[in-house]
This record gives structure tokens, C-alpha cells and sequence, in this order.
């Protein structure tokens, strides 16, 4: 599997906390996200979990528009382990 994004941009209350032009993981890739309070980190990983939606922009997962059923195959490993309680 592989993840693309294209222009994700998240914006909350006028202020845009996510703007990504381009980026990509390929199958069996492991990524890190390192930035400061406030980088967007969180958010992209809520949009990838469809904790939340981008307000523009796209998620392609292997190929085609990233779907619900797909979030159960990406890993995820918070610094906290209580950041989504209801998260498997």
C-alpha cells in the first residue's frame, strides 16, 4: 500500500494549520512527524484516520481516494497512549 497526499489544507476559525503541497509514503515506508506545537502533526494524523475531514485536498491510498474500511491498515503509534480513547 502507499499514501499520497495532494493538497491537503485544513483550516480552523481562519487559520490555516495544515497545508501540505505534495507528500508520499511508500509501501513499507515508515514515517516520522517532527515539528513544533501547532505544525499541523496532529491534524494530518486526524485526517488520515478520518478523524476529520481536510477542507481541501486529497488522501490517495494504494491508487484511488482513501476509503473508511482503509484506515485499519495504517499504524499508528501516539506519544500518549490515551490521545483517542476509542481507537483500536
Amino acid at each position: 500500500m502507499d499514501i499520497k497526499i495532494q493538497n491537503l489544507k485544513k483550516i480552523y476559525n481562519g487559520n490555516t494549520v495544515l497545508d501540505i503541497d505534495n507528500l508520499g509514503v511508500a509501501k513499507g515506508e515508515l514515517i516520522g512527524l517532527v515539528g513544533n506545537n501547532g505544525a499541523g502533526k496532529t491534524t494530518l494524523i486526524r485526517i488520515l484516520n478520518r478523524i476529520t475531514a481536510p477542507d481541501s485536498g486529497e488522501v490517495i491510498f494504494d491508487g484511488r481516494q482513501m476509503q473508511p474500511a482503509d484506515v485499519a491498515r495504517i499504524g499508528y503509534l501516539p506519544e500518549e497512549r490515551g490521545l483517542y480513547r476509542k481507537m483500536r
